[in-house]
């Protein structure tokens, strides 16, 4: 997608003060709070979505944040992080598995929030773990994300052919107990995921800087997020995660995240600190 016509185009580097101005913009005029999101990661995510939109300054990216209704969505697809895949980092949903999955068997009803769920792949693994368990038919998953391009295409369930190979792998590797294949329909270059791991999860726009807490959870994973913002909103989610989770409920994150130094680091213990795993204990 091209919003300026021009041949090769360098985009001019952000200063802090350009920055500044791009985050005020966008908070102004769309509702989206990035002024606590990493420094250095959301510049190069935003100089990125110039090069790819070939244009060439701060002053055309401004011009196209308020005058093209069409460029928004298409800066929101680029400046969020969308890496993911099917039980991604297969020894953490091992470990789900054997160490939080039995004890969410002893509830007789089980909620539990995906926050920051990109396209549905993680959300769609984890339906997987629970239909194994036999306990997906008391669970009602609530899968969030910032952008809402992506919850139009994770609520499809259609994935690409060409990752379903690894897809496999990481899935014996995590100890799936059945044919992979019986979770999905091959549909020429397309396979679509079982309408019954689809049934009881719900997605929705939640905004992890700007929006509360809506439900008592069991489970909380969000996995990979955090790592895009600074302290102090890393801070701030790990509030609302635990105040969003039930007594003794379960919180997860990514591999290059910690509690270490959040304020609430002593109301949780480690069920697994490799696979960073914890439970509320206060």
């Amino acid at each position: 997608m091209a919003f300026a016509i021009n041949m090769k185009i360098e985009p001019q580097p952000l200063n802090d003060e350009a920055l500044q101005e791009i985050v005020t913009l966008i908070q102004t005029q769309h509702g989206y709070d990035f002024s606590n999101y990493a420094k250095a990661s959301f510049t190069r995510r935003v100089e990125r979505v110039m090069e790819l939109a070939e244009l060439k300054s701060v002053y055309d990216l401004k011009f196209q944040l308020t005058n093209n209704k069409q460029f928004f969505p298409f800066f929101l697809q680029n400046i969020t992080v969308n890496v993911t895949e099917m039980f991604r980092d297969p020894a953490f949903y091992k470990e789900l598995s054997e160490k939080v999955i039995p004890v969410l068997a002893t509830y007789p009803y089980i909620k539990i929030w995906h926050a920051g769920c990109s396209t549905g792949e993680e959300v769609y693994s984890l339906s997987i773990l629970l239909k194994e368990a036999g306990l997906l038919d008391r669970c009602k998953i609530y899968a969030t994300d910032l952008n809402p391009l992506n919850l139009e295409k994770a609520k499809t369930g259609i994935l690409s052919t060409k990752q379903m190979r690894d897809y496999t792998q990481n899935y014996l590797q995590a100890g799936g107990k059945s044919e992979f294949s019986n979770y999905y329909t091959a549909r020429y270059d397309s396979v679509i995921i079982a309408k019954e791991l689809r049934k009881n999860v719900v997605f929705s726009q939640h905004n992890l800087v700007t929006d509360g807490v809506f439900n008592e959870f069991q489970l909380i994973c969000c996995r990979n997020v955090m790592i895009y913002f600074n302290r102090h909103l890393q801070n701030r989610a790990y509030d609302l995660f635990y105040n969003s989770l039930s007594h003794l409920g379960f919180l997860t994150i990514g591999a290059k995240e910690s509690l270490l130094f959040s304020p609430i680091k002593q109301k949780f213990d480690a069920v697994s600190a490799a696979s960073k795993i914890y439970r509320r204990i206060d």
